[in-house]
């Protein structure tokens, strides 16, 4: 039977998921657990760090982007890992653009942080 939940009830529901998903990620995802950590470090020091409520916006969001990609890979990785062991062309190029968006977050982080630190 479908979930028949509306309202604030869906929104819990939601929420509910949202964090088994966070918890699954962080236990079986060494890579989002190094980053969890470093969003952790990096986002009270954003605070000192930004002039402006602009360039706090920017370095926080940078941090919490680096978290949704590396969840959207996680998320590509576990689908392809479900349909099966065996290397296969395709299975091998969706993780290997999951990792290019990972680094492309990093990369965005990287070059924002800097041009607010340095610039």
């Amino acid at each position: 039977m479908a979930n028949q939940n509306r309202g604030i009830f869906r929104f819990i529901d939601a929420a509910n998921f949202s964090w088994q998903g966070i918890k699954a990620t962080y236990q079986h995802e060494e890579a989002f657990r190094q980053e969890s950590w470093l969003v952790l470090i990096l986002a009270p020091l954003a605070f000192v760090i930004a002039d402006s409520g602009v360039e706090l916006a920017l370095l926080l969001s940078s941090l919490i982007l680096i978290l949704i990609v590396e969840l959207l890979n996680s998320a590509i990785e576990a689908v392809v890992d479900r349909i099966g062991p065996e290397k296969h062309e395709l299975s091998g190029r969706a993780k290997d653009i999951g990792s290019a968006a990972v680094f492309f977050a990093l990369s965005n982080a990287a070059i924002i942080w800097a041009c607010i630190i340095f610039i």
